[in-house]
């Protein structure tokens, strides 16, 4: 499925691939659940093999078509999967494989890859970077990344954590981080985009602090790709 992400007009710039599991006998099972088994197994190497290859060919159905061609779509990689030896030269395969305009693919990262062997991220981000594919580092805030990382990763936007967004009207605590980080990322010329937008007031809070790009139930819930795509000729 994916969940559409928008700019200040509402207007429909991308989605977030999001992957969920319909078991035949236990229904949907939460990622919360399933991801932190695929990570301790090693499955979520061949998992997000598969989600990437998925996107990049949508990507590619998508050319030429109006109100998709411009669109980006976001793919989560964990840092297991990032540390892979191959990530790299499968991404650049994939790419070659579906000949996709390689700026339509984002990658989110979270602050976990900056763990151990920041210089090897860095070089990994920087390879894919030099065939344009995007960065985002997601849930921005919850981590441990250290700004002097911040400023050598490649990025291009940063993603503000819904833990932050849900309370940013009722926590003073919250609003002034989410202040800071949307500074932070408009002062490193990055895009902001706030995750987990769910009502009018936590929208406008945010577009008053100075955030363009959001996602969350306000603008639609995570729904499957040919619903979303009649979604956007709707629009």
């Amino acid at each position: 499925v994916v969940q559409r992400q928008v700019d200040a007009r509402a207007r429909v710039i991308g989605a977030e691939v999001l992957v969920r599991w319909n078991h035949p006998v236990m229904g949907m099972v939460s990622p919360a659940r399933f991801i932190p088994l695929a990570e301790d197994t090693g499955l979520i190497v061949p998992m997000g093999r598969w989600v990437l290859a998925s996107a990049c060919a949508q990507i590619a159905r998508w050319r030429g078509r109006a109100g998709l061609s411009d669109l980006t779509l976001a793919v989560n990689v964990s840092a297991r999967e990032f540390r892979h030896p191959g990530f790299v030269d499968h991404v650049l395969r994939t790419l070659d494989a579906t000949r996709i305009d390689a700026t339509r693919l984002k990658l989110e990262l979270t602050e976990s890859i900056l763990a151990d062997d920041v210089d090897a991220v860095v070089r990994s981000m920087s390879a894919l970077k030099a065939r344009a594919v995007q960065f985002s580092l997601d849930d921005f805030g919850t981590g441990f990344s250290s700004l002097a990382y911040l400023q050598r990763m490649p990025l291009d936007q940063l993603k503000i954590d819904q833990s932050f967004v849900r309370s940013v009207v009722t926590s003073a605590g919250d609003a002034s981080i989410v202040r800071t980080v949307i500074a932070l990322g408009r002062g490193l010329g990055l895009e902001v985009i706030a995750e987990g937008v769910e009502t009018e007031a936590q929208r406008a809070f945010l577009a008053d602090s100075g955030c363009d790009r959001f996602q969350g139930y306000l603008f639609g819930r995570p729904v499957p790709v040919d619903e979303f795509e009649r979604g956007i000729t709707a629009d």
